[in-house]
């Protein structure tokens, strides 16, 4: 298979070939409700029927790659809980005490994980007789002021043929970066963001807590295609959303089978526990989108509940993809032939030469190449555009993987050329230049100032403007809040007075 260096060409915006073909395919309308600020089914935001109705057990996205400021390094991010509205109190956002989120990796390409860090949650109320998340100013995670606190523990198991043969605890009662809940009640949340990363004893790095979601695309699709003349192209669906993310920074020694072979398979899974007791595998996810748009409804919910070892039983969802087909009945560009052994290479067993391990057992795993160094200016399409460090080699927080993965389904690598795209080209917010990368999250309190305020002012000295109908001028705080209380007595005393008067009458008539 031969990787040609792409061009910093401008590539033609043709959005509308995802949204057409997720529309008339029903791929993911199933569970889609009406969230502002966007509509969508994201890459594993509500993905299956069963999964889009229990958010805390919802994995959206994963990533993996050589951290660019530590190359010695591996970082895994993978995120939970889709379209957190920031504003979504007073019961913000946990993550679930009775699931066990955990990270795999695969070490050897034989489709078996080799080492699970698993990830368990606690919360912890300190004042049950109150409706808040936190009662007053917050301004560390061990503030009194923070009532809803949580905490995590990290083990790490050792398999061999799915079986557990050492177990290991890592970490216990981390504490949990909170929901940003807004400047008055947290003013420096960055600070509470640098308290949860914790660093244990075996040289790891991990962070538990909220973060803007990272994924950006555009598939507001349900709108008659784009608002049926794509006025609507181009923006960013999950802008202003966040997501509880688990971000784990690892010595890249301790997951690699050796140094001669340094490629990893790595994906995510949330187990629930049942009514009886046992754990139930809800959510499953390694490369993007695939049961979005690769596996249709009634493999959805299998494919949550499956491991990668069992993916045979999927092939054929990639081999004769549905969406190139609905791509050429709507825009009647031609489907590549099938079967499409080059999105087998790609998304199950790995680029060879590049990030295929040898004797791999094809499995949808997130393949990364562990010995390829971090570049300085990483570029959107990653190996399509010659940048080697990037997706499909694992996915780093800034691929562009709308983009690149339409145009390999489009049949990029076997002669299609193509520059297909969604017009969203990176995230609305900038990502951090150290762990845990992710931006952070959007605060619940944004949005217009009260009339008559600016940035960081004491707004309960501004009340009185406030209340100011919006376009009036003219008067004090104080003389404003004072006339505004004197109409709405003088209101009141009116209202009470025709209210009698009423009365009176009303008891005076003889019928």
């Amino acid at each position: 298979m031969t990787l040609n260096s792409r061009s910093g060409a401008a590539r033609r915006s043709v959005a509308a070939l995802v949204c057409g073909a997720l529309a008339a395919g029903g791929l993911a309308a199933a569970g889609v409700a009406a969230l502002a600020p966007g509509e969508a089914s994201a890459s594993s935001h509500r993905e299956a029927p069963l999964i889009s109705g229990t958010p805390q057990y919802d994995n959206t996205d994963v990533y993996a790659f050589v951290s660019p400021d530590k190359p010695d390094t591996t970082t895994i991010v993978a995120n939970w809980i889709p379209f957190e509205d920031p504003a979504g109190g007073p019961n913000f956002y946990t993550f679930a005490e009775d699931a066990q989120y955990d990270l795999h990796v695969d070490n050897n390409g034989d489709a078996q994980d080799d080492l699970v860090f698993r990830y368990t949650f606690k919360t912890h109320v300190k004042n049950k007789n109150t409706f808040l998340y936190n009662t007053g100013t917050v301004h560390s995670l061990d503030d009194p002021d923070l009532n809803v606190t949580q905490t995590y523990d990290i083990e790490l198991l050792k398999m061999k043929q799915r079986h557990v043969m050492s177990r290991k605890r890592i970490a216990k009662n981390v504490p949990v970066a909170p929901s940003n809940v807004g400047k008055a009640s947290m003013p420096d949340y960055a600070k509470l963001r640098h308290q949860a990363v914790y660093r244990t004893h075996d040289g790891a790095t991990s962070f538990a807590g909220q973060a803007d979601d990272p994924f950006f695309l555009d598939l507001r699709v349900f709108d008659l295609l784009y608002g049926g003349n794509l006025s609507e192209v181009g923006n960013d669906t999950l802008k202003g959303y966040n997501v509880n993310t688990i971000a784990l920074q690892i010595p890249t020694h301790m997951i690699t089978e050796s140094a001669h072979q340094p490629i990893v398979g790595i994906w995510s899974t949330t187990q629930r526990k049942n009514a009886h007791g046992h754990w139930t595998q809800v959510s499953r996810l390694g490369n993007p989108l695939v049961n979005e748009v690769v596996n249709p409804q009634k493999d959805k919910d299998r494919f949550n509940a499956s491991v990668p070892k069992d993916d045979g039983q999927f092939l054929k969802n990639v081999t004769e993809p549905e969406l190139p087909k609905l791509i050429e009945a709507i825009y009647k560009i031609k489907a590549p032939a099938e079967p499409r052994n080059d999105l087998v290479d790609v998304f199950l067993k790995g680029v060879e030469g590049l990030n295929q391990p040898p004797h791999v057992r094809p499995a949808e795993e997130l393949r990364l190449n562990t010995s390829i160094k971090p570049t300085m200016h990483p570029k959107r399409l990653g190996v399509l555009d010659g940048d080697k460090a990037g997706f499909p080699n694992g996915r780093r927080l800034t691929d562009d993987v709308i983009d690149a993965s339409l145009q390999v389904v489009e049949g990029e690598l076997v002669g299609s050329k193509n520059d297909l795209g969604d017009a969203v080209d990176k995230n609305d917010k900038e990502f951090e230049k150290t762990f845990p990368y992710v931006a952070l999250p959007t605060e619940g309190s944004r949005g217009p100032l009260a009339k008559g305020t600016k940035g960081g002012a004491d707004v309960r000295s501004q009340l009185g403007d406030a209340l100011q109908p919006a376009g009036s001028s003219g008067g004090s705080p104080s003389t404003t809040l004072i006339a505004a209380s004197a109409a709405s007595g003088a209101a009141g005393v009116l209202l009470i007075g025709a209210a009698l008067a009423w009365w009176r009458r009303r008891i005076q008539r003889p019928y």
